[in-house]
């Protein structure tokens, strides 16, 4: 099944061609640069940015994966959405779009749009949980046979958003959840403090890596209470804001700042991981699920501190830990919501009426339920 994809949940406006567990495509045009100034994604600013490139970003998507749209001999179907000529060999099948959760104007610029071509073409409209995207985002092959399916798996997300361990397939259950700020937005948040800009995740790892981890002293968020099943970051970051305010740093500083607000974060994340999987296989649950991989999706997969702390997290309890195969995948693409589709078209979840694709609407808080 070939499907266009489709992603507005934050500042990326992304379309993406997909086939079964295979990327055909995958644009993603940025707004990093847009928001810079305000220290954040703006809403309304993100929303008509949406509006304004999500023709191009579609057509290009279409183009690169030699796809068609169907009734593409519609001239107003060919130049206001780029589809590709009669003699195309990958037709599109349905249309996939982000319901949730995200910023509600940006999550509506897309959905909008998606109805539109759906309506248009007659064919059906999936909508899409971008966690559920996140948490299939490593089993993406380039070109490849299809990965295996995986029905018992754990799932970690850690993006700006969302910081989840998930327990997934068929369905998909919260064991832990963060209480206030998630990873991504902490390491932000820090970077912004340091002077790095925005966004400043990425920033700050750069400057992680030359600086002394064990320079600085921060409190580990939730010290003792790792089996909880729940993450904090608001403490660390308050605590950081105390070290460093008012102060003028130099390099080095920043450096040994950095590098000890990530690995205090990180040590914070994988002992909770670790407290969650001990309890977990110890309780009655444990006797329904046999599982034996980890899946890691969002922005902050991309960090290789992280990625080596998992690893060794991964041969402590004997798992299979995957990793998007690039790092495009990590952060909001359209990607993974076409590969997330595929899973939501055999669940039934599929609008093929144009009453049925009338009714769908954004959730920006949509997530998973608890175990």
């Amino acid at each position: 099944m070939t499907i266009l994809a489709i992603d507005t949940s934050c500042d990326d406006t992304a379309a993406a061609v997909t086939r079964d567990n295979r990327i055909l495509s995958n644009v993603i045009w940025s707004q990093a640069a847009l928001h810079a100034k305000w220290g954040g994604v703006v809403p309304s600013l993100a929303k008509r940015a949406h509006q304004d490139r999500l023709p191009w970003v579609v057509s290009r998507a279409l183009r690169l994966a030699r796809a068609n749209l169907p009734n593409s001999a519609n001239l107003f179907t060919r130049h206001s959405f780029g589809v590709g000529g009669p003699n195309s060999p990958n037709l599109i099948a349905a249309i996939a779009v982000t319901v949730g959760p995200g910023l509600a104007p940006a999550l509506e610029a897309g959905i909008h749009y998606a109805k539109q071509l759906a309506l248009l073409h007659e064919i059906p409209l999936i909508p899409v949980n971008h966690l559920e995207g996140h948490v299939i985002s490593s089993l993406a092959r380039p070109n490849l046979p299809n990965s295996p399916n995986l029905p018992n798996s754990l799932a970690l997300i850690v993006s700006g958003g969302h910081t989840q361990l998930v327990l997934s397939f068929p369905s998909h259950r919260i064991l832990a959840d963060t209480l206030d700020d998630a990873l991504g937005e902490a390491l932000d948040k820090a970077a912004r403090m340091l002077g790095l800009g925005y966004p400043g995740g990425a920033v700050l790892e750069k400057f992680a890596k030359q600086g002394n981890p064990q320079k600085y002293k921060l409190p580990l968020p939730l010290l003792g209470r790792e089996n909880q099943g729940a993450f904090s970051f608001s403490g660390l970051k308050t605590a950081f804001y105390r070290l460093v305010e008012g102060k003028e740093l130099t390099k080095q500083e920043i450096c040994d700042l950095a590098a000890c607000f990530q690995s205090t974060a990180l040590d914070h994340l994988i002992r909770v991981v670790s407290k969650t999987i001990s309890h977990f296989n110890h309780s009655s649950h444990s006797n329904n699920f046999d599982f034996s991989d980890l899946l890691i999706g969002g922005g902050v997969a991309a960090n290789i501190e992280l990625r080596k702390r998992l690893r060794k997290l991964g041969k402590q309890f004997d798992l299979k830990v995957h990793f998007p195969y690039s790092k495009k995948l990590c952060t909001d693409n359209a990607a993974m919501i076409g590969l997330a589709a595929q899973w939501a078209f055999a669940r039934g979840e599929a609008a093929k009426t144009q009453a049925e694709i009338n009714l769908i609407d954004r959730q920006p808080n949509l997530t998973f339920p608890s175990l």
